[in-house]
């Protein structure tokens, strides 16, 4: 499995993990008010908040964006369909800061330190029966697999590519599946070596 954690150390690595994520959720809220041109001034804002921590670290955080593209490709043609390409635009905008913001957080902040925050503000929820250990861990195991799903992913795609003349597209939906199905087996085996949840 991947960490999220940049190996470039900034002064946002040094900031409480709380304090971040309460900064993160006010910035979505924040961010879920603004009209088109506030949202292009806070997507600049981040843009600079990235290289004020160095090229190298802006550069793979950029690099950690990359995935979103398609989405907001198909957001930005559906909006154009519509007749509504402003809202488009704003749409677009919002979840790219957002999850620039997000990315951000998980490139500063040690896995170790997010679960630590998620236990704690799930703890009330012992009281229902449901275990925050287990809520904080799930949060964490997505969090790890992510990089490591879309890196096979990709190769699966170069190794179809190494193969073939055509595109991959849709015929490496079951190997994908396949090799997902297959990670999430080892991890619940080596759980339950652990003791599991």
């Amino acid at each position: 499995m991947l960490t999220l954690t940049s190996p470039v150390e900034t002064r946002l690595h040094r900031l409480p993990a709380g304090l971040k994520l309460a900064l993160l959720a006010l910035a979505a809220i924040g961010l879920a008010l603004l009209p088109l041109g506030g949202l292009v001034l806070a997507a600049a804002a981040v843009t600079a908040l990235y290289l004020a921590q160095g090229t190298v670290f802006a550069a793979h955080g950029l690099r950690m964006l990359r995935p979103l593209w398609p989405f907001l490709l198909v957001l930005l043609v559906w909006h154009v369909f519509t007749a509504d390409l402003p809202r488009g635009l704003e749409v677009a905008l919002r979840l790219l800061t957002a999850v620039a913001l997000a990315n951000l957080v998980t490139m500063t902040t040690r896995l170790e330190d997010l679960i630590s925050v998620v236990e704690r503000l799930t703890a009330p929820l012992a009281r229902f029966g449901l275990s925050p250990r287990v809520l904080a861990v799930s949060i964490a195991l997505v969090i790890r697999f992510v990089p490591a799903f879309l890196l096979r992913v990709n190769q699966l795609a170069e190794a179809w590519r190494a193969r073939s003349r055509g595109r991959a597209n849709w015929r490496i939906v079951v190997p994908v599946a396949l090799t997902a199905l297959d990670d999430a087996d080892h991890v619940a085996e080596a759980l339950r070596a652990r003791g599991g949840l």
